[in-house]
Order: structure tokens, then C-alpha cells, then sequence
């Protein structure tokens, strides 16, 4: 490429935009969400072989910067469900 080419708008790079400078774990759960539409935080914890706590800490960082969004389960209203908003 050279230094006069213009690159395309890369929407995939911009869609993370949010993610990119949260910790690691927070990286992971955001892309374990983005291959799975809704989990709890039990199911995050199992898929990512995270500790709860870790998976807990991850989700509030990513719920801080607006890419994840919460609701109650309807099967059970002491669990919460999980999905990616970007």
C-alpha cells in the first residue's frame, strides 16, 4: 500500500472501538457474546473458563462503556442475561 492510498472504512475495527482499551478479560467475554447472542454470567464463566468473579468484573467494565446490555431471564428472576450491543 502505498503512502497515497486511502484505506476503506474498516467497520469492523470501529465496532470495537469501545472494547479496545478494556482488560483483557473484558476482550474475551465481549467476543464469547459476539459468538453467542445471550448467556449468563455462569455461562460466560464455563465458555471462557474465567472465574465468576473475573467474569463479573469484565461485565461491569463492559456494561461502563455501553457495549453490553442486561435483562432479567424470564425462566429465572434470579439470573441475569448477557448480550453485546455493538
Amino acid at each position: 500500500m502505498s503512502t497515497t492510498e486511502v484505506r476503506p472504512h474498516d467497520e469492523e475495527s470501529d465496532r470495537w472501538a469501545d472494547v479496545r482499551d478494556l482488560p483483557p478479560s473484558a476482550k474475551l467475554v465481549a467476543k464469547v457474546l459476539d459468538y453467542n447472542d445471550t448467556l449468563s454470567q455462569s455461562q460466560l464463566a464455563e465458555e471462557t473458563l474465567l472465574p465468576p468473579r473475573t467474569v463479573r468484573y469484565a461485565l461491569t467494565r463492559l456494561e461502563e462503556v455501553g457495549v453490553v446490555e442486561s435483562r432479567f431471564s424470564f425462566s429465572d428472576a434470579r439470573k441475569r442475561l448477557y448480550s453485546l450491543k455493538v
